[in-house]
């Protein structure tokens, strides 16, 4: 198998072995010491050639050297993310058939796990933590995941590449192929530090503060980001007195991005450009650049992906990198992506809803949550909301406010504002206040996308009384 990385990796440790490959702050690889490091840990795992190895480590230079060493010696990665609880974790293991688990200070404990068939040519698998307290074992190529990287850097070059910060888990197949993969690939440094430090530590609260002075002290020139990230660093930069003049690229998504996010990171002239993509495509498909950009998109569709939209309006993918799930058939030449959209004249895609999320009245009218909830983000006031109502007679919502200065009076003229944008059927006619939805309580996934059934569960007495006389027992 041969691997894009792995040949940009070695070929720079010929011409410019000095250059710097990875940095933690502290310590640095140039890279020679990379392709050597490679080399030597890959022989430690060549024993395990075919099978599935975990990685289960902190973000790190070592991370890296483990995944990198992993394709070399042609074995299966299984990435866990340290906010997975210990039952996903443990589904995860037995789900794949680890053979073995990679931890930090790169030690290689040997497991028994049963093994298990996987797709041919399955060289990672991320396992999405979706809905549901059992997440799927997304199995990929890695040409497939190498191609996304490729592509990216044909849209946005290789300069924004020169120095990227890992904001977001390298677990999450996002920051894996458009983060590190990207930065190899193009000879940049990829500026890899444990969460904790640049202030995202696991079971913390976000210290956003600390999250904007290590991109302004690192000189990144570009990262990735979910929503809640950039609204935390533009609340610290609105403050004043900290600026991130080096960044050149921030790509935003995961989740629905509000406008007015978009907006005011224009105001603050910081580079912000939203894409869309699945763990099932190898992470990106399409994405805004400082050369194409349409404000009300996700960006354009990546060169090497046939994308279309069928029938019903589902968007779908040709050939996609997805070889299929673990324990299940092989995946089909068609990825049927369950979101609802468009697809310009100019190849901007466009995302309007999910499939299965279409909430449909009592008087029999289709609503896409994602439609009312876009119009209650772009109010200030607003951080995360959900919107409720299949089956019944009107449309509520559950409002986590931006700060605690945000008043209930507040909120509503918030409500009233994204009301005035919408039809009468689509408007909000009740809402409740509630706390943040989060990873750790399973709310949220690891992109900051949030899980609704697990909301609605959650939350589920709260909802009912949303609807008072409401026959509204078909929510689940």
């Amino acid at each position: 198998m041969t691997s894009e990385v792995l040949s940009s990796i070695h070929r720079l440790a010929k011409i410019q072995p000095q250059k710097t490959a990875l940095t933690d702050g502290q310590t640095s690889l140039t890279y020679r010491e990379l392709a050597e490091g490679i080399r030597t840990l890959a022989l430690k795992l060549k024993v395990f050639k075919g099978a599935c190895v975990a990685i289960e480590m902190e973000n790190s230079i070592d991370w890296v050297m483990a995944d990198l060493a992993c394709i070399a010696s042609q074995v299966v990665t299984v990435p866990l993310p340290t906010f997975f609880t210990a039952s996903q974790r443990e589904h995860a293991m037995r789900n794949a058939g680890v053979q073995c688990c990679i931890s930090d200070g790169l030690k290689v404990t040997p497991l028994a796990y049963q093994a298990v068939l996987l797709p041919e040519r399955t060289a990672k698998i991320t396992y999405t933590s979706g809905t549901t307290g059992s997440p799927k074992g997304v199995c990929l190529s890695q040409p497939g995941m190498e191609q996304v990287a490729t592509s990216l850097l044909s849209v946005i070059g290789a300069a924004p590449a020169s120095h990227t910060a890992a904001v977001l888990p390298l677990a999450v197949l996002l920051e894996n192929v458009a983060g590190c993969y990207a930065t190899l690939l193009a000879g940049g440094c990829y500026d890899v530090r444990p969460q904790a430090v640049i202030g995202l530590g696991a079971g913390m609260k976000p210290d956003w503060v600390s999250l904007v002075r290590y991109l302004a002290m690192s000189h990144a020139t570009s990262c990735i980001l979910v929503p809640e990230m950039l609204r935390g660093i533009l609340h610290v930069l609105s403050q004043g007195g900290m600026r991130l003049p080096d960044i050149q690229f921030v790509a935003v998504g995961g989740a629905k991005v509000s406008p007015k996010l978009l907006e005011q990171s224009r105001q603050r002239n910081l580079p912000v450009y939203q894409g869309y993509g699945l763990s099932e495509c190898a992470s990106v498909v399409s994405v805004n650049t400082p050369q194409a950009v349409v404000r009300e998109s996700v960006g354009q569709v990546l060169p090497h992906v046939d994308a279309y939209v069928a029938e019903d309006g589902e968007i779908c993918i040709n050939h996609p990198a997805f070889l299929g799930y673990v324990g299940e058939k092989p995946g089909s030449m068609v990825y049927a992506t369950g979101d609802l959209g468009l697809i310009d004249g100019q190849g901007f895609l466009h995302i309007t809803g999910r499939k299965k999320n279409v909430l449909i009245t009592a008087f029999g009218r289709n609503v896409s949550p994602e439609w009312p909830e876009s119009e209650l983000l772009a109010q200030p006031e607003i951080a995360q909301c959900l919107v409720v109502g299949d089956g019944a007679s009107y449309l509520a919502a559950l409002l986590v406010p931006t700060g605690e200065q945000v008043s209930d009076v507040m909120l509503q003229k918030a409500v009233d504002q994204a009301n005035a944008r919408l039809p009468a059927y689509a408007r909000i006619h009740q809402w409740a206040r509630v706390r943040p939805f989060t990873v750790l309580e399973g709310l949220l996934t690891g992109t900051g996308r949030p899980k609704r059934e697990m909301i609605v569960r959650f939350y589920h007495t709260l909802i009912h009384t949303l609807f008072k006389e409401e026959a509204y027992a078909n929510i689940f």
